[in-house]
């Protein structure tokens, strides 16, 4: 049997993928504890990771005499650990405004972020594929690596994706353009890609590193311009039969929500129709910010401080955010629903008495609601837990960077 035909033999391929799963979960290990987690031979583990280590997956460090370790007597043990910088992932966030990609190594760990703004009405797929590719080549600038150290993409889109990454046209064209083909066009490149919907994304992320973890079932909802919804049920990602589970147009036949616009949208406009009317106090925060500085930022800043119009606005938003959670926990049954987004993190004057009216509309108990600490960044921390699923899951497929 020749060398290549050893690596692809099934049996050999599942004992490497068992040694390098070892890698994956721990910092250091040596071959014993490959042995105790898997019970292969001590030669088969010794084999395996010297491939590892050629391939370059692998890094043998010190053994742990050399590294300041005690040994009594007997041959110090070999150690390894995974070589984080054998190639990076890509996590990005291609929202209808702006495009974020961030660069991270093979522990998750940012190297580096570019961000830039993109025509949210543009209709030319080429100039929305253009800026994703400057501000990618930026992120690798800046993270110090070449296209070539790329093992995988991910891309979040406000769009739904099928298993292949390609949406459907949707209305007014909008899918068909938040997604200009973004699977074919980085797998032209020779990249893995895979493309998302960005609230499952999102779903991902505080599953892995936010308010989600712990939780089997929870529900993900992203507010920005409009609501979007990623489900985890019993621990998996739910995508339905187009990958359109968390598209929300049933919010629409809701009684007192009628729409998806979400939290940042609505306040926004609320608070400019309230300043055009002139019925709020001519001290508040609402009357004396200048026009464009009035967002939902700035007024639940006013709520939390007590101005009674953004108050009455914080308390209009909680109403109208209890029925959507009523619905969408109601027909799921999640232990959690976790509001993420940038306006997250000045949610407090709305949860509460969402909450609190949560109660009320729904049979107990009804499931808790918590603001993601993620920020803004949650669809691009969920791109690249993606794209790091995707090279553990393939690794033996792919060629890392060689030390």
């Amino acid at each position: 049997m020749t060398e290549s035909e050893d690596r692809t033999h099934p049996q050999r391929r599942a004992n490497a993928a068992a040694v390098l799963d070892r890698a994956w979960d721990a910092e250091a290990f040596t071959a014993s504890d490959v042995i105790a987690a898997t019970g292969l031979t001590r030669s088969t583990v010794i084999a395996l990771c010297d491939e590892l280590v050629d391939r370059g997956w692998l890094a043998e460090l010190p053994n742990a005499r050399a590294a300041g370790g005690e040994y009594r007597k007997g041959r110090p043990a070999r150690r390894y650990e995974l070589r984080a910088d054998a190639g990076v992932v890509l996590g990005v966030d291609a929202g209808q405004h702006c495009i974020t990609a961030t660069a991270a190594d093979l522990r998750g760990r940012e190297l580096a972020r570019a961000h830039h703004e993109v025509d949210p009405d543009g209709t030319d797929p080429a100039a929305r594929l253009a800026v994703a590719d400057a501000t990618i080549a930026a992120a690798l600038g800046r993270a110090g690596a070449l296209p070539e150290a790329v093992l995988c993409i991910a891309v979040g889109v406000p769009a739904p994706t099928d298993l292949d990454g390609a949406s459907p046209v949707g209305q007014r064209r909008f899918w068909a353009r938040m997604n200009p083909g973004y699977a074919a066009h980085f797998r032209g490149r020779g990249w893995r890609t895979e493309v998302e919907n960005d609230a499952n994304l999102a779903a991902l992320a505080e599953g892995a590193l936010g308010a989600g973890a712990g939780a089997s079932s929870y529900i993900a909802l992203v507010s920005g311009e409009r609501f979007g919804a990623g489900y985890v049920v019993d621990g998996h990602l739910v995508r339905g039969r187009s990958g359109a589970a968390g598209e929300l147009r049933l919010l629409t036949l809701v009684d007192g929500v009628g729409s998806t616009h979400g939290i940042g949208n609505l306040l926004r406009r609320w608070a400019l129709e309230v300043r055009a009317a002139g019925t709020a106090d001519p001290a508040s925060a609402i009357m004396t910010a200048p026009a464009e500085a009035l967002g939902a930022e700035l007024v639940l800043a006013a709520a939390a401080a007590g101005d009674p119009a953004a108050l009455d606005l914080a308390e209009r938003m909680a109403e109208r955010l209890a029925r959507i959670c009523a619905v969408l926990g109601g027909l799921l049954d999640v232990e959690r629903i976790v509001l993420a987004g940038a306006v997250a993190a000045s949610l407090d004057p709305v949860l509460k008495r969402a909450a609190e009216r949560l109660d009320e509309l729904t049979h107990p108990p009804g499931p808790e609601l918590v603001a993601s600490t993620l920020g803004g960044g949650v669809v691009s921390l969920g791109a690249v837990a993606r794209a790091l699923e995707v090279v553990r899951s393939d690794a033996l497929d792919l060629e890392p960077l060689r030390p």
